[in-house]
């Protein structure tokens, strides 16, 4: 299948119009980043060159050049989104922002690690990314990338997911971003009866309104969510011949999930 038609699967334009609307970088993202990035401390990004596959706003390349790399590709495929980058990664002299593909990344050993936060999942062919990501790193180098997990989860699998691709990815984004506010609403009241004891939970508790919005239209938007148990997050990047795969229950709902290319 060509790369434009497996575009096509995915929602860039759908995640395009949400950047549009949330495109600033808040300082509880750096939390957020942290955790993704479990495995890795602020230090190990400290003078190396890293790959950020769907950067979105840029905001998960924002924090590691704070912490000392020395500089980044940051790639997505929507205008709006690489106009938000761009602008947020502006202060940082080696970050490049570009239009590629996560199918089409086209790099070989350039990278000491290469990423993808909350994007795979979304993809319709999450392999071929993932090989992609590999390709592009150093021997020795880290590839990581952070998925929806399906433990705990799995209320959203059976009732939510189901709405979601009948109705919420088909609708115009205008309807469905309209419908994200009184859905944010209904969130944002029972978080504060005491909703959820998962680790995730408790964090969003503490975000405001527009944050918890930005994160239920993220949920509502996509045409493709995929939800990986524990040893299917393990052999998504076994597969594409990382070795030392480590796997990290994340908020009590995700993975992240890192491996070495072999030397």
């Amino acid at each position: 299948m060509a790369d434009a038609s497996r575009e096509e699967l995915g929602s860039p334009e759908r995640f395009g119009h949400s950047w549009d609307i949330f495109s600033e970088i808040l300082p509880v993202h750096e939390e957020q980043f942290l955790r993704w990035t479990t495995g890795m401390d602020k230090q190990d990004w400290a003078g190396k060159q890293f790959l950020d596959v769907g950067c979105g706003i840029g905001r998960n390349s924002f924090w590691p050049l704070t912490y000392g790399a020395a500089g980044c590709l940051s790639i997505d495929i929507d205008e709006r989104t690489l106009a938000a980058a761009r602008s947020n990664l502006a202060g940082f002299e080696h970050a490049v922002v570009d239009n590629r593909s996560a199918y089409a990344i086209n790099e070989n050993g350039r990278f000491d690690i290469a990423f993808s936060i909350g994007v795979i999942h979304h993809l319709d062919d999450q392999p071929a990314a993932v090989r992609q990501m590999v390709n592009a790193v150093k021997p020795g180098g880290r590839v990581l990338v952070w998925l929806y997990g399906y433990e705990n989860n799995e209320w959203l699998v059976r009732f939510f997911d189901p709405l979601r691709r009948a109705l919420f990815s088909r609708l115009p984004l205008a309807l469905v971003y309209a419908l994200s506010l009184p859905a944010t609403a209904l969130l944002w009241l029972l978080l504060r009866l005491g909703l959820g004891r998962t680790e995730y939970m408790r964090l969003i508790r503490t975000f405001s309104f527009r944050h918890l919005r930005a994160i239920v239209y993220d949920h509502m938007i996509p045409k493709i969510a995929r939800y990986y148990r524990q040893d299917e997050a393990r052999e998504l990047l076994e597969d594409a011949g990382l070795v030392n795969v480590q796997v990290h229950w994340v908020n009590e709902m995700s993975w992240t999930v890192i491996g070495a290319r072999p030397d």
